[in-house]
């Protein structure tokens, strides 16, 4: 196997970007902005990451990943400002149905909204006082001033699943079925293994109010697609940016980084940051090894093992469908009104990949035929994350115990690596895009202090 060695150093610091998400291009962007050489590798055949706007069922297109954006996402809605982008919103629906133990309920979308509300108020329970600040998430572990009782009840809250407070009697079987069902979407998992303190975290980032939380994941999409957004992104840089080519090595120490490509050519540079999410981290070999805490995450994995499919249905449906996380869908709403095929695009969304082949109309037909609301599919599809090498993963959702011991341990660099992606975002950790933006910023600014540092003291001595 041939070998290639970068050349000599450059005059300008320069890093390597592991990743072309938007995590990796926001990176890169800020890094060359600097003055800094920005070389960026992707695994994949194209940009964009856990966003990817593509065409399917008949040439639409539809988001195989990350969809929704919001005002109040604070590092996307300034890419949307600063890229003339506009927004759209998801169509109100008519009718609501939910499944619990074997009965199907019907309604409106607002008695369904209703009826959850009450289940998210006590699910949310302590979010204020856990969350004073949403976007320092650990803060009243770090603080010196946090009352005792409060750190204990932090620390509690991360334990158990996020249904756990609903089971105490004053809740029927139903509206935990309900909870389930959404949850299980949310999740993109088991509720069983669902960390509570994530649930918690979401409501702070969206005032404590489910219907504010709702808003930010589920309402408002990009007009143009996430495409148009990191098409845009990657049309400011300068730098390469080589596809199909994955890394597979990094070594590092206190001076440089040294990266190995899957084909044996190797790169080297001041620093590296690598914006593979948690799933996908064990295809790299680090040198040195990660931490013995991050090695314990990336064994573990996260709780995000479900999966996205997108489902069209022949004639005109407006509902929204819930069903608890043992039926391979546990939430379908209608996106899209075709009037000239006489046909609705639904978005579904379930705990477990391996329930369903997203790809088979027969298999996606079973898993609606639960809501009996008369749904015949005519085509279906989607991308499956989890089976993704590259991501191993759909958003990164944390298991009971990861919200305190997980993402925060790739949060600070070891020697010239540094860490960046939603994963280990400390806002929007994981769920949205503003994560990707947010830790793709706060590396790069970090990578350029340690750069600008090291170069002080080259110039003292």
């Amino acid at each position: 196997m041939s070998t290639h060695t970068a050349p000599a150093r450059p005059e300008s610091p320069s890093v390597i970007v592991v990743g072309a998400g938007f995590a990796g291009l926001v990176a890169a962007r800020e890094l060359e902005a600097a003055g800094v050489d920005v070389r960026i590798y992707e695994a994949r055949d194209r940009i964009g990451g856990r966003a990817w706007t593509d065409e399917r069922l008949g040439g639409h297109a539809l988001e195989m990943g990350a969809t929704w954006v919001h005002w109040m996402q604070p590092f996307i809605w300034t890419e949307i400002t600063r890229y003339a982008q506009q927004i759209h919103p998801s169509p109100d629906v008519e009718s609501a149905y939910w499944v619990s133990d074997g009965v199907v309920h019907a309604g409106t979308e607002h008695e369904l909204d209703t009826r959850l509300a009450r289940l998210q108020d006590t699910i949310f329970e302590g979010s204020r006082e856990f969350f004073p600040y949403p976007h320092d998430p650990l803060f009243v572990l770090r603080s010196d001033d946090t009352d005792p009782d409060l750190r204990e009840r932090f620390l509690a809250a991360d334990k158990g699943s996020v249904l756990d407070c609903l089971r105490t009697g004053e809740f029927s079987q139903e509206d935990i079925d309900l909870a389930d069902s959404y949850w299980s979407a949310g999740y993109q998992g088991s509720t069983a293994t669902a960390s509570p303190l994530m649930a918690k975290h979401w409501a702070s980032l969206s005032d404590h109010r489910s219907s504010l939380m709702d808003e930010q994941t589920l309402r408002f999409k990009l007009s143009n697609g996430m495409r148009g957004l990191y098409d845009a992104i990657a049309a400011d840089l300068r730098c390469p940016v080589s596809l199909s080519t994955p890394v597979a090595s990094v070594r590092h120490d206190a001076d440089r980084a040294r990266v190995v490509l899957a084909d044996g050519r190797v790169d080297e540079a001041d620093a590296v940051i690598v914006t593979a999410p948690i799933g996908a981290l064990g295809r790299i070999e680090f040198s040195p090894a990660l931490s013995d805490l991050q090695r314990e995450v990336v064994a573990d994995g996260t709780n995000s093992v479900g999966f996205k499919v997108w489902i069209k249905v022949a004639g005109r449906h407006s509902v929204i469908a819930g069903a608890p996380g043992v039926h391979p869908i546990s939430l379908v709403r209608s996106e899209y009104f075709l009037d000239e095929e006489d046909a609705t695009i639904l978005v579904g969304f379930g705990s477990d990949h391996t329930a369903i082949d997203i790809e088979d109309v027969a298999s996606v037909q079973r898993a609606v035929d639960v809501w009996e609301a008369g749904l015949r599919v005519i085509d279906c599809g989607g991308h499956d994350w989890v089976a993704d090498p590259w991501s191993g993963q759909t958003w990164a959702t944390l298991k009971s115990g990861q919200f305190i011991n997980g993402w925060s341990h790739f949060t600070e660099p070891s020697g010239r690596l540094h860490f960046a992606g939603a994963d280990y975002a400390k806002g929007w950790n994981g769920v949205v895009v503003d994560g990707a933006i947010e830790s793709g910023i706060t590396t790069a600014r970090r990578v350029l202090g340690d750069l600008r540092a090291g170069q002080a003291m080259r110039q003292v001595n």
